[in-house]
């Protein structure tokens, strides 16, 4: 096995290392606290997934711009603090963004941002924050100077793209499910032209493409532990352009869902007003700067693209026979499906007055 404190040495951290333990349980990137002696930082240790991210530097460099963008912004604000309000990438003491191992792994460290803590439960006051974070997020990078950030992950929110996989699926049958689920093909195949739209919309030149953090959970920020406030963004690996829409609507699909994301009870699955409320206000409060009146319209039918776009995941890669999310019975992926179709339909009951809270803003 490597010797994990023999990658820390290979990165220009301060002090002497104490020990490196496992941190967090992320899904994708592999997570350690790296403890230093005496008055040293402490930092983070990640092993980057490169089956998923294949670009290592485009990443890397993608998340030196935003920081080094943010950084500038808050300093320009006189911000104090600015090791806690930014994710401050390590370099290796050769002066690289990351590390290759000798077994092929990558590499990299951040300093540790202290007195930090995540939280997991949503509530309409937690959302309001949340909702300034990310639109504040999005304000400072929006005038970022070119080039483009990089997509590290092709494709990500471009429902055209998923739906050509799903038909690709349809067509196929790998795992011959496809006789008895034929009604959530229906289900998908009605909304798909409507879904369409932003793609269309931003080809004739009518909705921009912005920086997107591409995750927007409520666990995807860090709070002060003694005042609660919100200290920054993390999880930068998929920010990269897309629409204000989708991260909009990420926040939604998550946060505003009464239930599961697999909840096997679909009456527990319903869209929850006041969550979507909260979070659009605290949104709106500091991305009003950037956004176009075109962009703050579909604000709400982000909320149903991304519920839809999952919908759309959960059930191609449950044709396919679950090769994609990990799953722990063997219907889960449909049973995933299911609660997202229940949580979009809910939100098409509630659109109506999404729309109109939008407008009163």
């Amino acid at each position: 096995m490597l010797n994990l404190i023999d990658i820390v040495k290979e990165f220009a951290v301060e002090g002497k290392v104490e020990e490196v333990k496992p941190l967090g349980a992320g899904h994708i990137n592999d997570s350690y606290m790296v403890r230093t002696q005496g008055a040293a930082p402490d930092y983070v240790l990640q092993r980057i997934n490169h089956q998923i991210f294949k670009d290592v530097d485009a990443l890397q460099n993608n998340v030196k711009r935003v920081t080094d963008h943010i950084r500038k912004k808050l300093a320009e604000k006189n911000e104090a603090e600015l090791t806690r309000k930014v994710l401050t990438l390590t370099p290796t003491t050769q002066g690289a963004l990351y590390h290759r191992s000798a077994d092929g792994s990558y590499w990299r460290v951040m300093l540790y941002i202290a007195n930090s803590k995540s939280v997991e439960e949503v509530s309409p006051a937690l959302s309001f924050l949340a909702g300034q974070a990310f639109g504040d997020f999005q304000a400072m990078l929006a005038d970022l100077p070119a080039p483009p950030l990089a997509e590290t992950i092709p494709n990500f929110h471009n429902i055209e793209s998923r739906l050509a996989t799903f038909r690709e699926a349809v067509g196929n049958n790998l795992a011959g499910r496809l006789s008895k689920v034929g009604y959530m093909v229906d289900e998908i195949e009605k909304r798909s032209a409507e879904m369409c739209k932003v793609e269309q919309l931003h080809r004739d030149g009518k909705l921009p493409k912005r920086i997107n953090h591409c995750d927007t959970k409520v666990n995807n920020m860090l709070f002060d532990r003694d005042t609660d406030k919100v200290l920054c963004v993390v999880d930068l690996d998929t920010v990269m352009p897309g629409f204000v829409v989708s991260d909009f609507g990420d926040f939604m699909r998550t946060g505003a869902n009464h239930g599961k994301e697999d909840d096997e009870n679909l009456d527990n699955v319903f869209f929850l007003m006041d969550i979507y409320e909260s979070y659009a206000k605290g949104y709106l409060k500091t991305a009003k700067s950037f956004l176009t009146p075109l962009e703050v319209e579909l604000l709400p039918f982000g909320a149903k693209l991304l519920t839809y776009m999952q919908t759309v995941r959960f059930f191609t890669d449950y044709l396919d026979g679950d090769t994609y999310y990990k799953i722990q019975r063997p219907e889960h992926n449909l049973q995933r499906t299911k609660a997202q179709l229940k949580l979009l339909q809910s939100m098409e009951e509630n659109y109506p007055q999404m729309l109109n809270f939008i407008s009163s803003l």
